[in-house]
């Protein structure tokens, strides 16, 4: 049974993710979940500070809906994961924004400094697709089903 949030909207996911083959997956997987959600995508750190500041092409609020999650790669051009999420946590409009690091870095370093950085989960991609989508349904029901989530208007 698919739902929408308590406030009647589908759950707002940004993805910032590089990999096309990744993005791929993740909105396949998307398709198949219990909460509504709309999946909206950014390439690099830079266009994610972008969507959320609403600047660029991104100026009309419409196309730049408030996420209710953040999917964070670390890798990625211009603007890598740690300082879009530095940057993120330093906003005070921003801060709140739930954000899970999901990149394919297991490097104990990365990890450290994303937490000390303010993320909110660390999760390492698998390799193998099946294992990805598992990790996918997983965000998804901690996140959207299980977690209450703050209202972020704007």
């Amino acid at each position: 049974m698919i739902k929408k949030k308590a406030n009647g909207r589908p759950a707002i996911i940004l993805l910032a993710e590089d990999n096309p083959a990744d993005q791929q997956i993740t909105k396949r997987m998307l398709r198949h979940v219990k909460v509504q959600t709309e999946l909206h995508v950014v390439e690099d750190g830079v266009e994610l500070m972008n969507y959320l500041r609403r600047e660029d092409k991104y100026s009309d609020p419409q196309n730049s809906q408030r996420p209710d999650l953040i999917l964070l790669d670390i890798n990625m051009p211009r603007m890598d994961g740690k300082k879009a999420l530095e940057s993120i946590k330093k906003d005070s409009r921003l801060k709140a924004i739930p954000i899970v690091m999901l990149t394919t870095s297991n490097q104990e370093h990365d990890i450290l400094e994303s937490y000390d950085l303010g993320v909110n989960s660390y999760i390492t991609k698998p390799s193998d697709n099946n294992e990805f989508i598992k990790v996918i349904k997983s965000i998804e029901d901690f996140w959207l089903v299980v977690s209450e989530l703050p209202s972020i208007d704007g």
